[in-house]
């Protein structure tokens, strides 16, 4: 995706070695005896203008990581740098001021909105509790974000219900840009949709994200949906990212087994094109018990001794500084 991004010496978001560790209770008297390691040492950096695409299969951590960098959880261990400033574990009146930066669309429009509220109240909600203008000044707001979405004027007086399940999504987008943030985390907001209407979400995302200098994290569990919208991938396997790169580069020289079979699954248009498919066996292990060296390796169809007994770190390429692996087929 071509993006006018802000040149920067710093990047607008920084993530380092952020673990969210959610406690399994056992036993009749509910002790902790293990974690749930949904996000465990995820390092990764967005800069001002710029989408990074988060893929992975579901239950890899990707919607925890999303809510842990807009605090809606508080992260076990590591750090949160938004704008230079460590947002990791503030609360209240501190992090009222991120509130507005930093705002999240979900995977379920109609789980996301009130349904006893009419779109013209979720939309003035964000100008209401952060106090901002009076009652002519929050109608006229509402009334320019649909229109910026695309929905009809008459829209503010209905409920969610009355409407599909796209323009729910589009009452969920307009509510995300209503404060002007800086960072959206998008999570899988299109997965929940029919085909025919994704596009249309995703030509939306694109538009806004021109006319205001949006940063996107894109979440998603398809790389087919972020191949055309991200400047950069990173791909998420049992709460760690196993490999990271510019868009283009993760495409055509994918190095780690797990992007290779993901890549592979993506369908081609031209049905005369054959592709080897490299199917995965197995399932994705526990988070609670995870395997231990690389944690892919008991699905890992190049699998080496020293996978098993050690734990790979996320490197450079020799060939390819701009892109990272964790394999040890690259040391």
């Amino acid at each position: 995706m071509d993006n006018n991004m802000e040149e920067s010496n710093t990047p607008l978001l920084e993530v380092h070695n952020l673990k969210m560790h959610f406690p399994v209770k056992e036993g009749i008297f509910l002790r902790t005896g293990k974690y749930n390691k949904a996000v465990d040492g995820v390092s990764l950096k967005i800069a001002p203008g710029e989408t990074m695409g988060l893929v992975g299969e579901s239950g890899c951590g990707k919607s925890t990581l999303g809510r842990c960098i807009t605090r809606l959880y508080d992260p076990t261990g590591g750090q949160i740098l938004f704008n230079g400033k460590d947002i990791t574990h503030i609360k209240g009146r501190e992090l009222h001021p991120f509130r507005q930066d930093i705002q999240m669309i979900f995977q379920d429009p109609m789980e996301s909105l009130n349904s006893r509220h009419t779109v013209g109240d979720i939309l003035s909600e964000p100008f209401l509790i952060h106090k901002i203008g009076n009652r002519k000044t929050r109608q006229q707001k509402v009334a320019e974000l649909l229109d910026i979405v695309g929905l009809p004027a008459r829209s503010v007086s209905r409920y969610p219900f009355e409407f599909s399940g796209g323009q729910r999504q589009r009452i969920g987008i307009a509510r995300a840009i209503a404060l002007n943030p800086k960072l959206i985390i998008c999570d899988e907001p299109v997965s929940a949709l029919d085909v025919s209407i994704q596009s249309q979400i995703m030509n939306l995302l694109v538009n806004l994200q021109k006319e205001f200098n949006l940063s996107y994290l894109f979440i998603a569990h398809d790389l087919a949906v972020v191949k055309h919208v991200s400047d950069r991938i990173a791909i998420m396997y049992l709460g760690k990212l196993v490999e990271e790169g510019p868009g283009q580069s993760i495409y055509e020289n994918a190095r780690h087994p797990y992007t290779q079979s993901l890549i592979s699954a993506i369908p081609l248009p031209d049905p005369r094109h054959h592709v080897q498919r490299q199917v995965l066996t197995g399932d994705v292990p526990s988070p609670i018990d995870p395997p231990g060296g690389c944690t892919f390796h008991p699905r890992c169809p190049k699998v080496m001794p020293e996978c098993k007994a050690q734990v790979p770190r996320l490197a450079p390429l020799r060939e390819r500084e701009n892109q990272k692996v964790s394999c040890f087929l690259y040391k």
